[in-house]
């Protein structure tokens, strides 16, 4: 994140702000041009071989291609996508949402070439956006459809395990589209998630000892301010991997508290 940091600082000024929403308004075009034209997506879809053929345009066209031809689940995806990537460019600034997009980007169009004619999609790199919103928001609720409340981070493991099946049993584009366009999730957070498998199993430990010896008034507690699961059920708590020991902390003071050190 120091690396991230430091190109920020110099190269923060060329970002592209609502880079969200450029890119629904070109994937809506695209649907109503492709309404008259159903060999539109054939044109647009980035295909490694042709770009080599000089249709170099695909390199970039790929990006513009909407979700599917059905007009309400277009509509769904858009609002999803728009939700989450806004928020996404909120919490870090637009530099580096566009670097968390370029990063994905690059990746997949380069990993492509190891197949050179087979087509490649937008589907999982915009996935990512998914599930950066969700690791960050794992309790933000989403009504399905505006109707079933479902708590994102369900979503999210059913995206991962979707991904997991297609690295295992789908076709190699597919497989290399997936590799390539969660590249960008572990650049970002790789730390955090190594960090939460390293102390899982302490966690784990700690917590069936608490088990036996007495049962625990509480799981979690924050360093800070002391309110616990108990106290607070809806909150999510966390643990530092800057501090020195096992110190939770709530949502409002995991960013702004000193580290401990000791």
């Amino acid at each position: 994140m120091r690396l991230i940091a430091r190109l920020e600082r110099r190269f923060g000024r060329f970002a592209v702000p609502n880079i969200t929403l450029l890119l629904i308004a070109g994937q809506v075009v695209t649907f109503v041009l492709s309404v008259n034209d159903p060999q539109l997506y054939d044109r647009l879809v980035y295909i490694p071989s042709r770009v080599l053929r000089g249709e170099v345009h695909r390199l970039f066209t790929f990006l513009l291609l909407p979700p599917g031809t059905m007009i309400i689940w277009a509509f769904f995806f858009w609002y999803l996508f728009y939700l989450m990537g806004t928020a996404l460019e909120h919490y870090w600034g637009p530099f580096r949402y566009n670097l968390f997009l370029l990063i994905g980007y690059l990746a997949t169009v380069s990993a492509a070439f190891v197949v050179p004619e087979g087509p490649v999609g937008n589907w999982f790199l915009q996935g990512t956006v998914f599930l950066a919103f969700a690791w960050l928001n794992p309790r933000f609720t989403l009504h399905l459809f505006f109707v079933l409340p479902v708590q994102i981070r369900w979503l999210a493991l059913l995206t991962w395990i979707g991904f997991g099946f297609t690295l295992i049993f789908g076709a190699w584009p597919q497989r290399i589209s997936v590799a390539a366009s969660v590249l960008n999730f572990f650049v970002f957070f790789g730390q955090d998630v190594w960090y939460r498998i390293k102390t899982g199993r302490r966690q784990m430990a700690r917590q069936a000892r608490r088990f036996v010896e007495k049962p625990p008034e509480y799981y979690h507690k924050c360093t800070v301010c002391g309110i616990t699961d108990k106290t607070h059920p809806e909150m999510d708590f966390r643990y530092c991997s800057q501090c020195s020991g096992d110190h939770a902390y709530c949502q409002e003071h995991l960013r702004t508290h000193e580290h401990i050190t000791e």
